[in-house]
C-alpha cells in the first residue's frame, strides 16, 4: 500500500474518525475521572511502568471500541451496496483487504501511540529513572486495537447487518469484564484464613490489566509472548474473513484464532507470580550510607538520607541493642490478603504510605521512627485505621518526647489524639524499666502480627 493509496483510503473510509475516537475518550476518561491513575508512585504520568500499565489497562472498554467500530468498517461495501460489483474486478480480494485493514491498523495505532505520548512527556519531567522495561506493555497494546478492529472488520463482512457492530461490541465489553470479574479470577484462602480472588491463565486473553498498586510491578515476558501469538491468530481470522467468499471459507477462517487461543494458553503463565513480576532493574537498591531505595526513586534518596540517617540515631538511643541499623524502600512483593513481614533489624517503607507519602524533615524523621516501632499489619491489598497507627503515635512520642499528630493524619487527628494520649501519659508514668518492657513487648507483637501492638501497649496483653 503506497503513499497515495492511504490517503485516498483515509479520506473515503471511517479509519480516521475511529483513532479519533479511540485517543479522544481515552483522554477524557483520564483527565476527567479522578481516580487511582492520579496518585502516589503509581500515577500514570509519575513513572513509566505505571504509564503502559494504565494506558493498558483503559482498552477494558477501548477494545471492544475498536471492534464494534472495525466491524463498521467491514459493513462499508454492504452499505455502499457494492460487494457484487467490487468481486467482478480483476483487483485480488486480499489486496483490497490489506488497504482496509492496513489503514485502520494505522490510525488506531497511531491513536494509541498518542495517549502513550501524552503521559511520556510528563514522566520525563517526573522522573530521573528511564528504562525500556515498560514498550512490550505498550505495544501489545498497540496491537490488541489493531487486531479487534481487524476481527470486528471480519465480522462484519461475514455478517453484514446493521446490528453487527453493537453486537459485537457487546460481546466484547462482555468477555473483557468476565475475565476482569469472574471468569478470570482464581479464589484462595490465605493462611489468616482471608478470601482472595487472583487472576488466572484465561484473563491474560483480556486486554486489559489490573490496577497499579505497586510502581516495581510489570508484566513477565511470557505474558508478551502468549499474549502476541493470541493477537497474531486474531488478526489472522479477521483477515481471513474480509478475504473470505463462501461458508466454508468463513468456516476455515476460524482456525488462526481458535490456534492461537490454544498455543497462547499453553505459553502463558498458570501462576499468578509469575504474570505480575518484580521488576529487578526497577528494584535495585540505591544506598546513602544505611538508606537505601529503589533506583525507580532514586531522586528522592537526597531527601531522605538525612532523616533516615536521624531516625536511625534516635532509635539505637532508646532501644540499643534490639533498634534497626538501616531503613529500606520495601520491594517484597505478597499477593493480596497476605499478612506483611517485617525485620527487625531494617526499617521498611513504601513512599506510597499515608505518613510517608508527604512527610519531609522532621516530619519524615517521626514516620520513619513509627514506621520503625509498629510497621502495620494490615493485610496487602486492604486499607484501614485503627490501633496500629495509635500504636504508632504513642511510639514515636516515647521516643522523640513528646506527643504530636504523624504525618498525613490531620483527618484523623481528633480521633487519634483522643486514643492515644490517655495510653501516653500512662505509658510515661511507668519507671523507665517498664517503660522500656511494655515498648519492647509492644514492638514484638507489632512485627510478628501476632496480637494488638496498641493493646499491649496499653497494658492489655502485660497484665
Amino acid at each position: 500500500m503506497n503513499v497515495r493509496v492511504l490517503h485516498i483510503e483515509l479520506r473515503r473510509s471511517g479509519a480516521p474518525w475511529a483513532g479519533a475516537v479511540v485517543l479522544t475518550s481515552a483522554l477524557a476518561f483520564l483527565y476527567l475521572v479522578d481516580a487511582a491513575w492520579w496518585r502516589g508512585t503509581t500515577a500514570w504520568t509519575a513513572q513509566w511502568t505505571p504509564l503502559a500499565m494504565w494506558t493498558r489497562s483503559l482498552l477494558f472498554y477501548l477494545w471492544p471500541l475498536a471492534v464494534g467500530l472495525g466491524a463498521l468498517q467491514g459493513l462499508r461495501d454492504h452499505r455502499s451496496k457494492m460487494s457484487e460489483l467490487l468481486t467482478s474486478t480483476p483487483r485480488p480480494a486480499w489486496h483490497r483487504a490489506a488497504t482496509l485493514a492496513g489503514t485502520t491498523a494505522i490510525t488506531l495505532a497511531s491513536a494509541f501511540a498518542l495517549l502513550v505520548l501524552v503521559g511520556a512527556v510528563q514522566v520525563l519531567a517526573n522522573t530521573a529513572y528511564t528504562h525500556l522495561g515498560w514498550l512490550p506493555i505498550s505495544l501489545v497494546g498497540a496491537l490488541f486495537l489493531v487486531s479487534g478492529a481487524v476481527l470486528g472488520m471480519g465480522a462484519g463482512r461475514a455478517l453484514p447487518s446493521a446490528l453487527t457492530p453493537p453486537a459485537l461490541a457487546m460481546s466484547a465489553f462482555v468477555f473483557t469484564a468476565l475475565m476482569h470479574m469472574s471468569l478470570g479470577r482464581t479464589e484462595t484462602t490465605t493462611a489468616t484464613g482471608i478470601t482472595t480472588t487472583e487472576p488466572n491463565r484465561v484473563s491474560l486473553l483480556s486486554p486489559a490489566v489490573q490496577e497499579v498498586h505497586d510502581v516495581l510491578v510489570t508484566l513477565s515476558a511470557s505474558v508478551h509472548v502468549g499474549q502476541t501469538v493470541w493477537l497474531l491468530g486474531m488478526a489472522a481470522t479477521g483477515f481471513a474473513l474480509l478475504v473470505a467468499a463462501t461458508p466454508r471459507a468463513r468456516l476455515i477462517a476460524l482456525t488462526p484464532v481458535l490456534a492461537g487461543a490454544v498455543i497462547a494458553l499453553l505459553v502463558l503463565p498458570s501462576d499468578p507470580r509469575r504474570m505480575y513480576v518484580l521488576d529487578e532493574a526497577a528494584a535495585e537498591l540505591v544506598c546513602d550510607g544505611p538508606v537505601c531505595v529503589t533506583k525507580t526513586h532514586q531522586a528522592r534518596l537526597a531527601d531522605l538520607a538525612g532523616p533516615g540517617k536521624e531516625a536511625l540515631r534516635l532509635l539505637h538511643g532508646a532501644l540499643g541493642g534490639q533498634a534497626p541499623v538501616s531503613v529500606r524502600e520495601n520491594t517484597a512483593q505478597l499477593p493480596d490478603g497476605a499478612i506483611p513481614q517485617w525485620s527487625r533489624k531494617t526499617v521498611l517503607f513504601d513512599f506510597d504510605d499515608g505518613i510517608i507519602a508527604s512527610a519531609k524533615g522532621e516530619e519524615l524523621t517521626r514516620a520513619l521512627i513509627a514506621k520503625g516501632m509498629v510497621p502495620g499489619c494490615t493485610p496487602v491489598g486492604w486499607s484501614g485505621f485503627g490501633g496500629d497507627e495509635f500504636a504508632q503515635t504513642v511510639a514515636a512520642a516515647w521516643i522523640l518526647g513528646d506527643l504530636r499528630p504523624l504525618p498525613g493524619s490531620a483527618g484523623v487527628r481528633r480521633e487519634a489524639d483522643a486514643a492515644a494520649r490517655p495510653v501516653w501519659k500512662e505509658l510515661k508514668a511507668l519507671p523507665q524499666a517498664g517503660q522500656l518492657s511494655r515498648i519492647n513487648a509492644m514492638r514484638a507483637a507489632a512485627l510478628s502480627c501476632e496480637g494488638d501492638p496498641f493493646d499491649v501497649l496499653s497494658g492489655g496483653a502485660s497484665r
